[in-house]
């Protein structure tokens, strides 16, 4: 990039935006990437600075977790063919997007607390939340992981190459001796009290408010509508 390609992209305007989330939600997965595809549309008129937020769909989950089809139908009173349903349409969602969804027999729904804790370590820590936030919803529901693990989540910070100071052995620690806890609770304390009850949910520079798996074409009407309002 020459000089003048980099004086251009420093005059972009910045937003901010919070994408509050759960590793369980598949439309989190939807909504990210179909923002994705409008920040890239976007990419001349302006730049964005993501910050993932912690948001627990079922924070009383025991620690073996729950099978899926069991769960929806327990919280949401769905049949087990609407439950299919559902399942398939996402499929096909994520497809369009290079997704893959393998909600695969026995898939079970897990306790997301430490998850949420590595998050908000790496947020603090390195510039790789995003990689890493992405690296844990292709772990489960593509490849079938225990997110819900330490190991198994010390291993994924390994593998996104979080650095020196996030390596394996230090997100396992970390975890074990639950350093972030109190700060995960607070900052989903602190949405619960803006009114979030749903994910995902997108804050736009702590004043906008984007909800559900949008498409691309509606965050780009939504983005480019605020940055004109700027």
């Amino acid at each position: 990039m020459n000089d003048s390609q980099n004086s251009s992209t420093e005059k972009l305007p910045t937003l901010r935006i919070d994408i509050i989330s759960d590793v369980m939600c598949p439309w989190c997965v939807i909504g990210y990437l179909g923002l994705k595809q409008a920040l890239e549309e976007l990419k001349d008129e302006l730049q964005a600075d993501i910050h993932w937020q912690p948001f627990e769909l079922n924070p009383n989950m025991p620690l073996e977790g729950q099978e899926l089809g069991e769960h929806i139908m327990e919280k949401y009173g769905s049949t087990a063919e609407q439950s299919k349903s559902n399942r398939d349409h996402l499929v096909s969602l994520g497809a369009n997007l290079d997704f893959e969804f393998n909600f695969e027999e026995g898939k079970r729904i897990l306790n997301t607390f430490n998850a949420h804790q590595l998050l908000h370590w790496a947020g603090e820590s390195s510039d790789k939340q995003t990689e890493l936030k992405m690296a844990l919803l292709i772990a489960y529901f593509k490849d079938g992981r225990d997110v819900s693990d330490i190991d198994v989540l010390a291993q994924i910070a390994t593998e996104v190459g979080l650095g020196d100071n996030l390596d394996k052995g230090m997100a396992k620690q970390l975890l074990q001796d639950q350093v972030y806890a109190g700060d995960v609770r607070a900052l989903q304390e602190q949405w619960r009290g803006m009114g979030v009850s749903a994910v995902p949910t997108f804050i736009i520079d702590e004043k906008y408010m984007i909800s559900g798996g949008q498409p691309a074409k509606a965050f780009v009407q939504s983005l480019r509508q605020m940055i004109e309002e700027n």
